[in-house]
């Protein structure tokens, strides 16, 4: 009986601590799932020359959207959204360069008009206007130092509220400020030079 009370005790012990964990990166309600985990449906893809991939640069491995650094190209949502956040999962195979493109805007090419949220590794989460866009930014570097996890998974969470910007990695604020000049798009993430693993790519729309 004390057995099975200690069991018990260690059961509810644990629940609490991935409840605790769960709550301090904001838990995953109102979330919904942007990768099935088994192919690419819902994302198109552009590469050099603006065309299409032909699975060679972005594909589906154990689960994980496989980036492969070259060409040149992202892989885009299918839907544009305004206010969200979203949330994902990443790691490096080797130190490299990426990045999140917000609210692209006008014609596909690389790279197109759209807010860019650095996926260099040693950069992450730093915000800045690409492609005619415009916006202010303000980056804590000392916070982004300390957030990164070199060569592990890694969580980055973006909100995007009425052009106000916030990047977290691994539930901390790296950058803030707000964009201008786009307000809504797809967003679509880079491949740009080296091999990078995504995963729970995830969305909350908001108000």
């Amino acid at each position: 009986m004390f057995r099975t009370f200690r069991l018990a005790s260690l059961a509810l012990f644990a629940a609490g601590i991935g409840l605790l964990v769960s709550q301090a990166q904001g838990g995953d309600e109102g979330f919904k799932d942007l990768f099935n985990g088994k192919d690419l449906t819902g994302w198109k893809t552009i590469v050099g020359g603006g065309k299409a991939d032909d699975g060679k640069t972005f594909s589906v491995k154990d689960g994980v959207i496989v980036v492969a650094g070259k060409p040149n190209g992202y892989f885009y949502t299918e839907k544009s959204y305004k206010n969200y956040v979203l949330r994902y999962d990443w790691k490096f195979i080797k130190n490299g360069n990426s990045g999140l493109l917000v609210h692209i805007t006008g014609d596909h090419k690389i790279w197109p008009k759209s807010i860019e949220v650095q996926g260099q590794q040693n950069d992450h989460g730093n915000i800045f206007a690409i492609g005619g866009a415009k916006g202010k930014f303000k980056k804590d570097a000392e916070a982004q130092k300390k957030a990164i996890k070199i060569g592990e998974w890694n969580t980055t969470e973006v909100t995007v509220k009425d052009g106000d910007m916030t990047s977290k990695i691994n539930g901390v604020v790296v950058c803030t400020g707000k964009a201008e000049g786009v307000t809504e798009g797809p967003f679509g993430f880079q491949s740009e030079g080296t091999e990078l693993h995504f995963k729970n790519i995830k969305i909350k729309v908001l108000d």
